[in-house]
């Protein structure tokens, strides 16, 4: 087992054994649903695989191991590898790090892989020689591998834990947890060979209020700000959350520990995710009101609300320490997750538990689906859903092979099936009127129409059976993409975001009670306006590409903001107030 807190990878080993969970606290907590172990690493395919796999457009899945692989003997117990796994289970190994006399390509990767709009993926290695601490890297889904960058510098710092994001931008973005001018930092980067990095931001002050050591990624959410943890410092020492902007701009959202006894929780080395409300939703791995972790809610002004504190159940049957991947949105509408220690086969795991599989409701109902027990894996990294409707996920040890680490088991790739039907995904989640998206799916070879949130894409495009292109129709808005099938119809697991635009806007100038008259795209789900700033009291929307708005009492020369339900824009020129 590897355990990361406070930026540290402990390998520890584990031995689990399969029970059913109980019920305490209120919190109905049952096992359910069908886990099946698909592989089981031997170190030969590869060791210790940590944070969760990715569907790529081939339907495949695709993910990475910390250790083991072709190359052994540079690294002793494997240099690490990427590989590819039909959701039946079929695992092929596409690279193994570290193919030079060097290891110039990297090795330890840590993180999991993304795939980008150019249909290649992209991740991340800890360590490299040549003077480089870790690296970003491209590999295709055939197994060509590239260094994009290799890290180590002052500012950009070294050892990623987390993968890397596609912004709207098309550049990459990711963070270190260690190195910077203290405590790891923010980087962007091309994802072209050569492009090099740009430090966004670096967590500069021990123990300061900004911050440190980021173990997750991050995420572009609907307002364009990218939002992350940090897993240490803070302004109560428990670490926190915090958007930044893509020119670097840093804020706080919220710090952990704010509460007596650190009763919100503290040290989350997770990410967050976005759901369809609006606010985040993630987990802590320490603190909280029994000690080992939380689930907690979080609007993007920063009112926190915790919904689950784990260990409620007496010798932590419910799970206990929640790391990895953290949580993963589902097509029900509820977030599913793992936790690394706990569960029912308290004996196991040198007596702290294997870890679990979890269901949690938008209102913290908790569901314990599965407890390991060391055979079937033990200390889960994460989960991603399939768009065959089951959950797949990786174990860092645990599986029946103990040639990995001096005796110790090398992990598994497992699938959980919960009865839920089939969905389609869309690629990137925003996009504007006209652009081409990429939605996933399976058996999409006879589907006959796609639209977005009711409003047909007269453009659409079947590559494969789990791959089709649509355009965006003018006049769509934000919401379900819908592939109508021979047989019924495919939803999306998630909404997809509209982004709006502002074209023009009539006058140019006026004083404080003028009436502007703006002009764009995408613009009927409006739900904010401001100039320069500040927020317009008066609008009315007209029509997809019409709002009316009343310049507020203390504007000033400015951009005009338009904030949608499926993100923002921006004016291309000020309006300037005049007195």
């Amino acid at each position: 087992m590897k355990l990361r807190t406070s930026g540290l990878l402990v390998f520890v080993l584990l031995i689990l054994v399969l029970a059913v969970a109980a019920a305490a606290c209120g919190q109905t907590l049952t096992t359910a649903g069908t886990l099946t172990t698909l592989i089981n690493f031997n170190g030969t395919n590869g060791a210790s695989p940590y944070m969760s796999l990715v569907q790529a457009t081939d339907g495949n899945l695709y993910g990475t191991t910390s250790a083991g692989g072709a190359n052994e003997v540079d690294c002793i117990n494997g240099c690490g590898t990427a590989f590819k796994m039909t959701p039946a289970g079929t695992l092929t190994t596409i690279y193994s790090f570290c193919a030079d006399a060097f290891c110039l390509d990297g090795f330890f990767p840590a993180a999991g892989l993304f795939q980008a709009t150019d249909g290649n993926l992209y991740g991340t290695t800890m360590w490299g020689e040549s003077n480089a601490l870790g690296g970003i890297f491209r590999i295709t889904l055939e197994g060509t591998e590239t260094v994009l960058g290799s890290l180590g510098g002052t500012e950009i710092g070294y050892a990623p834990t987390a993968g890397v994001v596609q912004g709207t931008d098309g550049n990459l973005y990711g963070t270190t947890s260690s190195g910077g001018l203290w405590g790891g930092a923010v980087f962007e980067i091309s994802p072209t060979p050569g492009g090099g990095f740009s430090s966004l931001f670096s967590f500069a002050h021990a123990g300061g209020v900004d911050g440190g050591n980021p173990e997750a990624g991050l995420i572009q959410a609907t307002d364009g700000n990218f939002y992350g943890t940090t897993s240490t410092a803070g302004a109560h020492g428990g670490g926190g959350i915090f958007k930044i902007t893509a020119r670097g701009k840093l804020t706080p959202v919220y710090d952990f520990c704010s509460q007596l006894n650190c009763a919100d929780g503290s040290a989350p080395v997770s990410g967050v995710v976005q759901a369809a409300d609006g606010n985040f939703y993630g987990v802590t791995s320490a603190d909280g009101t029994h000690g080992h972790g939380t689930v907690f809610k979080i609007t993007p002004g920063g009112t926190l609300t915790t919904l689950y504190s784990f260990c409620s159940q007496a010798n932590c049957t419910d799970g206990s320490t929640p790391v990895g991947a953290g949580l993963v949105l589902g097509s029900d509408g509820n977030f599913y997750g793992t936790t690394g220690y706990g569960g029912t086969n308290v004996g196991s795991c040198g007596g702290s538990g294997c870890g679990t599989v979890f269901e949690i409701t938008t209102k913290g109902k908790l569901t314990t689906l599965h407890s390991f027990d060391g055979i079937d894996g033990g200390y889960a990294d994460g989960l991603v859903q399939s768009t065959n409707g089951a959950f797949y996920g990786t174990t860092a040890s645990g599986g029946n092979n103990n040639d990995c680490y001096e005796g110790s088991t090398c992990g598994t790739i497992f699938r959980l099936s919960l009865g839920l039907s089939p969905f389609v995904e869309t690629q990137t989640s925003y996009g504007k009127v006209r652009t081409e998206v990429v939605i996933l799916g399976t058996d999409l070879a006879d589907a006959t129409g796609v639209s977005f949130n009711g409003t047909k894409s007269s453009t659409f495009t079947v590559i494969s059976s789990s791959e089709l292109t649509a355009k965006v129709p003018v006049g769509a808005t934000t919401g379900t993409v819908t592939v109508t099938m021979p047989g019924g119809a495919l939803k999306s697991n998630a909404p997809f975001h509209v982004t709006p635009s502002i074209n023009s806007f009539t006058p140019a100038s006026g004083p404080v009670g003028t009436q502007v008259q703006i002009d764009g795209q995408s613009l009927a789900q409006t739900v904010g306006l401001a100039f320069d700033g500040v927020a317009a009291t008066e609008f009315t929307v007209n029509s997809n590409k019409e709002v009316i708005a009343t310049i507020p009492t203390g504007a000033a020369t400015g951009k005009i903001t338009i904030t949608t339900l499926g993100g923002i824009a921006k004016s291309p020129t000020s309006f300037t107030v005049t007195n």
